[in-house]
This record gives C-alpha cells, sequence and structure tokens, in this order.
C-alpha cells in the first residue's frame, strides 16, 4: 500500500492500540467519533482525500526518491525547488478546501529536517543514524503515516537551559540506555494533530551545551505506545461542538487539534533512534525544521485567509453594503496581504538549495521573513473581517434561539440584512467569521500563526543572523566613495 483513502486513513486510527486520552478531565474511550475530536480528524483527512482526486494529482502526489512508487506528497522528501514551491501550493489548496488547520505538514517538515542532519551527523560522527532514518522513511511511505512532528518541550523556567531546570522532565531527555534502545521522560506541549497520527517523530527544541547530551535525541515512536499519557487542549468556544445544531461552530465539518503528550518512561529501541547526546547538531536540526515550517505558513495560512476573505465579502453581501467603496478597499487589502504571504512561501521555496543528504532546504532568510508577516497579517485580515461582519459577529443569538418556538420568528425577522440572502446565510457567515476570527479556528489561523514554528523573535534572531550586514555596509560605502569602486 502506497497511499491510503481518506476512508482508510479513518479507519486506521480505529485499527490503533487503546491509548491514554483525557479531554475536559474524562478519558477518552473513542477518540476517532468524539464530536470536539472528529472535525481534526476530517482535516486530515482531507490530505488523503484530495490525493485520489485525478484533478489534484500533480499537487497532491510525488515519485518517491527512495523507491520510485507513487506517494501522497505529504511524506515526500523535496528533491528540487519545483517540489519545494508544489508544497506550498499544496498546503494553499488544503487550507482552502478545510478553513482550518489541517495538522500533517509537521510530519513532512520533520522528515525533511531530519533526513538532512542525520546524514551530517554521520558525516561526522560515523554512526548509522541516516541508514535507520532511512529504513524508518520508507515504511512511513508505504504506510502513508500521519506523523505529528514533536518538537515543543514545557520548558519550565525559560531563562534557565534543560540541565539547569528544578524538574529534569521539562525537557524531553534520556534517563536509561540499554543494549537494545534507550528510555526517555518528558512531555511535549502544543502538539499539531498528534491524536490523529499514526506515528510521533520527536526532536530536540533548541540549541544545546555539552553538559546537556542526554537532551540531545531524536526518535519515533508508536502514537499507540502505552507508555504515552495525551492532554487534550481547549479552544474557545469548543463545547459548542457538542451541541446540537452545526451552525453556531461556523465552520461545520473541519477543525484543529493541539495536545500535550506525555512520555512516562517511554522504552525506544536503536533503530528508531536518530540522535543520541550529539548536540552541536541540535542547533542544526531545529533551525531546518523550523525553517520548513515557517515555509509552511506562506501556504496553509493563505488558504485559511482565502476562506475567511469569501466570508467577509459574502458578507458584505448580506448587510447590502458590498458596493460601498470603504468596504472594497478593505477586502482589497486583505486580498494584498493575503497574496503576500503566498509570495514569501514561494519565493523562499524558489531560492532553496540541495542539501549534502541530496533533499532541498528552503532559504532560510526568506522563510523567516514569510513567518515573521504571518505573526502579522492574519490578525490585521481578521480585523478586517471583523470591521466588514460588524458587532453582530460577537453579539447574536444562538440557533437555538433562532429555533425556538416562542422567539424564532423574533430572530428571523430582525437579523435580515438584503432581503435576497434569508436569516439563516447571514447567521451561518457570521458563526464562520466568528470561528475564524475569535473561536476555535482562531487557534490554528492567528495564535498559530503567532507561536507555531517559533515565536515573532524567533524568526527576528534568524533574519539577524542572515543579514549580512558586512556585505550590505560595503555596498554602501563603494556607491558613496568610502571604498574604491574598480566595477567602472
Amino acid at each position: 500500500m502506497m497511499m491510503m483513502t481518506a476512508q482508510e486513513y479513518i479507519e486506521s486510527l480505529r485499527n490503533l492500540r487503546p491509548r491514554k486520552i483525557y479531554l475536559l478531565g474524562e478519558k477518552v474511550e473513542n477518540p476517532v467519533d468524539h464530536p470536539m475530536i472528529r472535525p481534526s480528524i476530517n482535516c486530515c483527512a482531507m490530505t488523503y482525500k484530495l490525493a485520489e482526486l485525478p484533478e489534484y494529482q500533480d499537487i497532491m502526489t510525488a515519485k518517491s526518491a527512495l523507491t520510485g512508487n507513487t506517494i501522497n506528497r505529504f511524506v515526500h522528501l523535496h528533491q528540487s525547488t519545483e517540489d519545494l514551491i508544489k508544497k506550498v501550493k499544496m498546503l494553499r489548496l488544503v487550507g482552502q478546501m478545510t478553513g482550518a488547520c489541517f495538522q500533517r505538514c509537521v510530519g513532512m517538515d520533520a522528515l525533511n529536517a531530519v533526513w538532512s542532519t542525520t546524514y551530517e551527523i554521520d558525516q561526522k560522527y560515523g554512526t548509522n543514524y541516516h541508514e535507520r532514518f532511512k529504513q524508518y522513511l520508507i515504511e512511513w511511505e508505504e504506510k502513508d503515516w500521519t506523523v505529528d512532528g514533536c518538537m515543543t518541550d514545557p520548558k519550565g523556567n525559560r531563562s534557565l537551559p534543560p540541565s539547569k531546570q528544578a524538574d529534569p522532565d521539562l525537557y524531553v531527555h534520556i534517563v536509561e540506555k540499554r543494549s537494545d534502545g534507550i528510555v526517555v521522560r518528558g512531555a511535549k506541549m502544543h502538539q499539531t494533530g498528534i491524536i490523529n497520527s499514526h506515528e510521533i517523530l520527536v526532536m530536540p527544541t533548541m540549541s544545546l551545551s555539552l553538559e546537556e547530551a542526554d537532551y540531545a535525541v531524536c526518535f519515533a515512536v508508536p502514537s499507540d505506545d502505552p507508555s504515552l499519557i495525551y492532554i487534550y487542549g481547549r479552544q474557545s468556544c469548543d463545547t459548542r461542538k457538542l451541541e446540537k445544531t452545526t451552525v453556531d461552530v461556523g465552520n461545520i465539518k473541519y477543525g484543529g487539534q493541539e495536545a500535550i503528550v506525555i512520555f512516562n518512561d517511554t522504552f525506544v529501541p536503536w533503530e528508531r533512534v536518530f540522535m543520541c547526546g550529539e548536540t552541536d547538531f541540535a542547533g542544526m536540526l531545529v533551525e531546518r525544521f523550523a525553517g520548513y515550517h515557517r515555509q509552511s505558513y506562506g501556504g496553509c495560512k493563505v488558504g485559511n485567509g482565502d476562506v475567511l476573505i469569501g466570508a467577509a465579502a459574502a458578507i458584505a453581501e448580506y448587510n447590502g453594503v458590498a458596493k460601498a467603496s470603504h468596504i472594497k478597499d478593505k477586502i482589497i487589502e486583505m486580498v494584498h496581504l493575503n497574496e503576500t504571504l503566498y509570495s514569501c512561501g514561494i519565493a523562499c521555496s524558489a531560492e532553496g538549495r540541495k542539501t549534502p543528504a541530496g533533499n532541498y532546504l528552503i532559504d532560510i532568510m526568506l522563510a523567516n521573513v514569510c513567518k515573521q508577516n504571518v505573526t502579522r497579517y492574519p490578525y490585521e485580515i481578521a480585523r478586517l473581517a471583523q470591521d466588514i461582519a460588524g458587532g453582530i459577529v460577537a453579539t447574536m443569538p444562538s440557533d437555538a434561539d433562532f429555533k425556538s418556538p416562542e422567539i424564532g420568528h423574533w430572530c428571523n425577522k430582525f437579523m435580515i440584512g438584503d432581503a435576497k440572502y434569508s436569516a439563516e446565510e447571514r447567521q451561518r457567515m457570521l458563526r464562520l467569521i466568528e470561528t475564524m476570527t475569535m473561536g476555535a479556528i482562531a487557534v490554528g489561523y492567528l495564535t498559530e500563526s503567532m507561536h507555531g514554528a517559533g515565536s515573532p523573535q524567533a524568526q527576528r534572531i534568524l533574519i539577524q543572523r542572515y543579514a549580512n550586514l558586512e556585505a550590505k555596509k560595503a555596498l554602501a560605502r563603494r556607491i558613496c566613495g568610502i571604498d574604491e569602486d574598480n566595477l567602472l
């Protein structure tokens, strides 16, 4: 099997061993059909469904560099700048089709970062991590797994490194090395789509010093390993998914997901260990994964932005103000900001380069510029959407009120805008804008835009590192005559 269908993916989650998943203080026995979890599963399933459709084959599938088989692009090693560009286009497409975070890109970004980093570790130390990872990746491709790229630790006191924390478990670390493998302990936070994943690929979260060798660990474990504990994260307005109506959730089928995963003395066999104490490569792995993931945001957040722009344009029509010049100008600004993000995602892809391991890495500087813009522009797009929608986006009665025999006729009477559109159409579009800008979907579209793949300062540090100010100063000195110009 090279590619799963969407339905096969959903059934594969049912076939996982029982997992310790906790949501709202209770253990979840059936996550696949839980109303608060299923929307995120539907989102991830879209990455499989689109690969089934002939019209999307070019963008959603690729030829494996390892086996030559046709595979889902989400499990692909990038082989060219064209691959990098197609990745961004693919992410925009899935974002358009779901209007939410579809979760699978973290695994794709992790596999490309680990592939090149393990190769360079082996070149320096004579280890065999790369071959181990190659065999793991072949299985990943063949089984078409969704894999959670697992990086962010709890971190505890941010002013202290891992080795100085009062509790060593605040960063994932090795507690035992055995002849057959290692035992790890700790937790990873904010794990996007981890409940919907078949496997977990763990990476260090930061550059590490020599005394922190136990924290320099990269490994893979099945998501149904019995030692793991999952705690599902809350989202704004998330319990609306438990209500009988779908209207008030805004996005009626799709949603995102974050959870904490706890490694409670988890055993990892050596064949699934891809870094074990090589502290000098921890920073490389983090930077490469972050670079790929910052590129990703130039696709997925743009696709979500397309949906929100469409909702803003539609509600302007429903409100009867679509022809007003200031409304047109606001929608133009939303489009401008969204396409700027997309341009950054394409640019850092087109400027990518081949790594020593053979796969392609994005331009790190431009990827960080892309993500820096993502920390800002979606918020402005959301602000403009709320502006166009009007205050009713935050004060509208519930769908139960609209359906009420006593007061429903009043709700429908006074919620009408342009008579060409029903009160229910206006109600549904307002709920979509609400959920994307302040409800459950805002977790993925806004907060994730700020903190996912590193908070804003992380990008600024990389931008400073790659800015090459000395070269820019040399240009200025030559132009103004301080240095000699020998070109003409």
